[in-house]
Order: structure tokens, then sequence, then C-alpha cells
């Protein structure tokens, strides 16, 4: 085995001040969407991660609020748009969603698609 490879501590082995530091990079990572650059969490205490775990819970609360409000926002205006293409002209929902995903260049697959026009994931699976 190579000496230079250094095998990595299973979560059991870190220390709580470890743990919180690797929990901090991770909601740092949800509630911003890059990992944390240029912070030094090395003399962090654990009422430290605590204050911050508080601030990031609620970005990150914030930030699936935000989401979920612009997904219902998407469906209306989705809905809207099949509806019309059904009043002028295609025969059945079915149709209009196949206009829609023709014109749309997500290849077919409904996931991007939801991705590509800010629909909830997986709204397709339901219908």
């Amino acid at each position: 085995m190579n000496a230079a490879i250094t095998e990595f501590k299973s979560w059991e082995q870190l220390t709580v001040l470890e743990q919180m530091q690797s929990q901090y990079w991770d909601m740092y990572k949800d509630a911003y969407g890059v990992r944390p650059r240029g912070i030094d969490t090395s003399d962090w205490t654990e009422a430290d991660f605590e204050r911050e775990f508080e601030v990031l819970g609620q970005t990150i609360d914030a930030n699936i609020n935000e989401r979920e409000a612009a997904e219902r926002d998407s469906v209306v205006k989705f809905e809207a748009r099949v509806t019309e293409l059904v009043r002028i002209g295609a025969k059945d929902r079915e149709t209009a969603l196949r206009w829609i995903m023709d014109s749309s260049g997500a290849g077919g697959d409904w996931e991007y698609f939801c991705f590509l026009n800010g629909l909830p994931y997986r709204y397709f699976a339901a219908k």
C-alpha cells in the first residue's frame, strides 16, 4: 500500500468537533450552494458551531420556502399553458403535453423538463 494514502476515519471515530466541522461543511453547501472557503473552523467551540447551525438552518429553510413558492408559480403558469393549448387545438392534455415536450429541448426527459421549467421534481410522475 502506498504510504502517501491515508485512510479516512469513520463517523464514529471522529471527535464531536470534527463531526460538527463536517456538518457545518454540508449545511453551508445546502444553504449557499458552494462549500465554504476562507473560513477557519479549527478554533471553533461546540457553541460556535451551534450558533452557526442555527443561522444556516434558517437560510436553508428560507431557500426551501422560496423554491416551493417558485415551483407553485411555475405549476400555475404551466397548467395555464396546457389549458390554452387544449383550447386552441390540442385534442386533450396528453396531446398538449406532447407538443410542449416536442418544443422544449428536453428530449423526452420529463424530469429534465421539470428542471428547465421550474416545476417540482417528479411533477409528471403523479399525473
